[in-house]
C-alpha cells in the first residue's frame, strides 16, 4: 500500500490515503508540511497560472507557484479563467457504447393494479400549502408506531403513514414557474408507486388550489386519492378527525398488498452525494457508478441530478448522450444555472461547502468530476426538468439544485423508488416513501458512524476491494433493500422532514 493514490498518469496531484507529515516520501517528491487525509499533494512543480489536473481533467489553476510536494488546496488553487485547454469539448455522442445483453435479476416488490412496482407500501398525507402542514402531521401522528404502537397492529403489510409537508403553496405567482414546479412535485408523490393511497390536505384560500392542481395534473379523487380543505371541514380539530377517519378507510385497501417476485427492471434509483470528501470520486461514487451500470444492464433506471454539482464535468455526460437533443437539453440547463446564479448575485463556484473543503475538495470542478462518477458509464438516454415523470429506462439526468433534500425530492417525484446516497463527511438523511442507502467513502467514517451507514466503500481506498467488487455489493444491497430490508435511515425514522420541493420565483 502506497501512502498516496495516483488516479491518472497525467495528473498533477496525488491524493493522500492517510495524513502525511512533512518529510514523507511520495513517489519521487517529499511532502512539504502536513497533508491531511484525502487532500492533494503536488506531484511536481506547477507554475502560477498553469492548469492543475486530477482524473486527467482540469480542476482549476494555480493561483501562485506550487512546489513539488506542497499541499494543493484553496490557498493556491482557484477556478481561473475558461481559456485554452480548459474549454470543455462536448463531443456529443463520442463515448456511446453498444447496448449490453439484458441480464435478469429479481426482488420482492409490490405490484400495483396499473403495472407500477413499489419497494415500500405506505399511505401518504400531503399538504397543499404550509398552512395545512400542522393538520397533515397531526393526522399522520395518530398512526405513528412510536407514539401509538397499536394503531397499525391490524395492518402488518402497511409500512406506515407518513406526512410530507412543505413551506410553500402560497405567496407566489398563480401562473408562475414556482407553482408549476410545486404542483408537478406533489403530483409525482400523489401517484408514486410506494404509496398505496394518498390523502391531500389543503387550507382553502391558498394559491395552490387543490381543484386546480388536480385538473392541471390530470388527477381525480378515487379509492386511493382523497382531498379536502380545512376551511370546508370546519377548522383544525375537525380536519384532523376527518383525516384520521379517511386513513382508517384506506388502511384495509393498503393492507391487501403483498410482496411478490418482480423484475429488477422496475427499480429506479435516485443518485445523491452529500458531505463529499477527497475520496468521494475515488471510492463510493465510482462504486455506485458500477452498480448503476449493473442495474441498467438488468433493465433498470438511475437518475443523476444536482446540476450545480456536475458543472464543469457536463462534457463527460454529453459524450454519452444517445441523441444531440439530449445533450443540448443538458447544456441548456447548465446555461440556465449560470444565469440563475448571476441574477441572484452568486456564482457556480459557491460549492464546495466548508465540510467538502475540510475533506479535501477545492473547486466545484473537482467536486463535479467526482460527483459525475455516480452515473457510471452507461449511455445518457434523456434529460428531465425537476420533478418530471421519468418515462425512459436506463441512465438519465434530472435538473435539480445540489441541495440534497431538494434534489432527492425531485427524483422521487419523478418516480425513483430508491435513493443511493454517498457521503464522506457523514450526512444524515432519509427519504420517505423511498428507502435511502448511505454509502461511506472512507473506513474512518464507517467506523465512527456505522449506525448511519449501510455499506463501507472505504475498502477501495484501503486496497481490500475493487470498484467493480464494491459495485456488485451495492447492487445486491439494492435488491435486498427493495425487497424489504430496512435501511439504516429507515431504522432511525428519517424521511418525513426531508420532503423539500424546490422553491422558485419571488415570494410575494
Amino acid at each position: 500500500m502506497t501512502p498516496f493514490i495516483r488516479l491518472h498518469s497525467a495528473d498533477d496531484v496525488l491524493i493522500a490515503r492517510s495524513q502525511l507529515v512533512g518529510g514523507a516520501r511520495v513517489e519521487s517528491v517529499t511532502a512539504r508540511g502536513l497533508i491531511p487525509a484525502g487532500h492533494k499533494i503536488a506531484a511536481h512543480a506547477i507554475a502560477a497560472g498553469d492548469p492543475v489536473r486530477r482524473y486527467n481533467q482540469i480542476i482549476g489553476f494555480a493561483s501562485q507557484a506550487i512546489g513539488a510536494g506542497e499541499h494543493v488546496h484553496t490557498h493556491n488553487l482557484c477556478m481561473g479563467e475558461a481559456k485554452g485547454d480548459f474549454a470543455r469539448d462536448y463531443a456529443i455522442g463520442a463515448d456511446l457504447k453498444p447496448s449490453a445483453p439484458t441480464r435478469s435479476a429479481s426482488f420482492m416488490g409490490y405490484r400495483r393494479s396499473d403495472g407500477r412496482v413499489a419497494t415500500r407500501n405506505y399511505i401518504g398525507v400531503l399538504s397543499s400549502v404550509n398552512c395545512s402542514a400542522t393538520a397533515a402531521r397531526a393526522i399522520a401522528d395518530r398512526f405513528s408506531r412510536q407514539n401509538h404502537p397499536q394503531a397499525l397492529a391490524d395492518f402488518p403489510h402497511v409500512d406506515g403513514v407518513v406526512a410530507l409537508t412543505h413551506g410553500s403553496g402560497c405567496g407566489m405567482d398563480g401562473e408562475g414557474l414556482g407553482l408549476r414546479v410545486l404542483q408537478r412535485t406533489l403530483a409525482g408523490y400523489a401517484t408514486h408507486a410506494n404509496f398505496a393511497a394518498v390523502l391531500v390536505v389543503g387550507l382553502g384560500c391558498e394559491s395552490n388550489q387543490i381543484n386546480a392542481w388536480l385538473a392541471r395534473s390530470s388527477l381525480r379523487e378515487g379509492d386511493s386519492l382523497k382531498v379536502f380543505n380545512i376551511q370546508d371541514s370546519g377548522g383544525t380539530r375537525k380536519t384532523v378527525e376527518k383525516g384520521v377517519a379517511l386513513i382508517r378507510e384506506l388502511l384495509p385497501l393498503a393492507n391487501q398488498s403483498r410482496r411478490q417476485p418482480c423484475d429488477a427492471s422496475h427499480i429506479t434509483i435516485g443518485l445523491q452525494c452529500g458531505g463529499s470528501d477527497g475520496y468521494s470520486g475515488i471510492s463510493a461514487n465510482p462504486a455506485l457508478g458500477a452498480a448503476v451500470d449493473l442495474l441498467v444492464d438488468h433493465g433498470g433506471s438511475a437518475i443523476l441530478s444536482e446540476t450545480p454539482e456536475i458543472y464543469g464535468a457536463e462534457h463527460l455526460l454529453t459524450r454519452r448522450a444517445v441523441r444531440p437533443d439530449v445533450a443540448h437539453k443538458l447544456i441548456e440547463r447548465i446555461k440556465w444555472w449560470e444565469h440563475y446564479t448571476a441574477v441572484n448575485e452568486g456564482e457556480m463556484n459557491n460549492n464546495p461547502s466548508p465540510g467538502n473543503k475540510a475533506g479535501g475538495l477545492t473547486t466545484i470542478l473537482e467536486k463535479s468530476l467526482g460527483a459525475v462518477a455516480k452515473g457510471g458509464t452507461s449511455n445518457l438516454q434523456a434529460v428531465y426538468e425537476y420533478g418530471e415523470a421519468v418515462d425512459t429506462r436506463g441512465f438519465v439526468f434530472m435538473d435539480t439544485p445540489g441541495y440534497d433534500p431538494v434534489s432527492a425530492t425531485g427524483q422521487v417525484a419523478g418516480g425513483a423508488n430508491m435513493i443511493c446516497f454517498t457521503t464522506g463527511r457523514g450526512s444524515a438523511y432519509g427519504c420517505a416513501p423511498s428507502p435511502s442507502l448511505k454509502l461511506a467513502t472512507n473506513t474512518r467514517l464507517w467506523q465512527r458512524q456505522e449506525d448511519d451507514m449501510d455499506i463501507n466503500c472505504g475498502e477501495i481506498v484501503d486496497g481490500t476491494a475493487s470498484v467493480a467488487q464494491m459495485g456488485e455489493k451495492i447492487f445486491e444491497l439494492v435488491l435486498a433493500t427493495a425487497s424489504g430490508r430496512l435501511s439504516k435511515s429507515e431504522q432511525h425514522g428519517y424521511g418525513q422532514n426531508e420532503f423539500v420541493p424546490w422553491q422558485l420565483g419571488a415570494v410575494m
